[in-house]
């Protein structure tokens, strides 16, 4: 087969959001002078890029671990911390390098402002998210997070309400929330606090897509941005393949005249997308 014509293109708006840039610049720059640093929880939801970068010295580290850790220095990722975490780190004398993304920190200050209020607050989001304790901390544990509107129970819920999201849902589905408890005669303190970065991905992917005939998505496993950007680009181009690294790519996919097009979340580096057109490339030059 001689792949006359096949065509590769990297989605120039994939890649890193600026939250997730500043963390690991933050993170690089302590390794390349000391070699080694601490960070809590996985920097980025990328198994690939968390090797690269445990490969210079840096260590994933726990909750359960930073209880028994002193006098070192932590990195606190994109994602954001509860106040819980910062009075630990003042007990045992720990550096916090505070990598929280700052569209992270202004929703935390908004959460921690409503709660002040004595307002009762709703978020929707991931049960579990990093992000989403550190909203629940700003209210003492009192917030309802909730990943799905039936899970609420619109009888039970106070009259009125301040709702917020995680940064990274779909736009759509929040404001579609909204609408329905205003439905149920809730009244509701409306929070935007979508990150335009990352809900401006939905809409660039939808038309990216349609451009190629086949679509190779790229993002961690555990990325919640990866699955939603996956399902959008797998709407518009039922010729999409999600793949976790290069390794997974099966050249089986690759066909004489395709146009390829690549992409992934915000928690994918650039060079991981590059990876997988260069590995299409040199086969397609080594079949030639």
């Amino acid at each position: 087969m001689t792949y006359q014509q096949l065509q590769v293109e990297i989605d120039k708006n994939s890649g890193f959001c600026f939250g997730v840039v500043y963390a690991i610049s933050m993170a690089e720059d302590i390794l390349d002078s000391e070699g080694q640093l601490y960070c809590l929880g996985d920097i980025v939801h990328n198994d690939v890029e968390v090797a690269r970068l445990k490969a210079k010295g840096l260590q994933i580290i726990h909750h359960e671990d930073l209880t028994n850790l002193r006098d070192a220095k932590v990195l606190i990722r994109a994602h954001g911390e509860p106040p819980s975490t910062y009075e630990l780190a003042l007990k045992n004398n720990l550096e916090l390098i505070d990598a929280s993304c700052p569209v992270v920190l202004k929703l935390q200050n908004r959460v921690r402002d409503s709660y002040d209020e004595g307002l009762p607050i709703l978020i929707y989001g991931k049960h579990g998210h990093a992000e989403v304790i550190g909203l629940q901390g700003q209210t003492q544990g009192e917030a309802t997070v909730f990943m799905n509107p039936d899970e609420l129970d619109y009888d039970a819920l106070p009259k009125k309400v301040s709702l917020f999201s995680q940064t990274t849902k779909s736009m759509d589905t929040y404001y579609a929330i909204a609408d329905k408890l205003r439905a149920k005669g809730i009244e509701v303190d409306f929070n935007d606090t979508i990150c335009r970065q990352v809900s401006n991905r939905e809409p660039e992917l939808s038309r990216f897509a349609p451009r190629f005939n086949k679509i190779i998505f790229v993002a961690g496993k555990k990325s919640s941005n990866g699955k939603v950007l996956f399902e959008v680009c797998k709407a518009h181009n039922p010729n999409t393949w999600f793949i976790s690294s290069v390794e997974e790519l099966d050249m089986s996919w690759i066909e004489e005249g395709d146009t390829i097009g690549i992409c992934g979340a915000t928690s994918t580096p650039l060079w991981q997308m590059e990876e997988v057109r260069d590995k299409i490339l040199s086969h397609v030059s080594e079949s030639v």
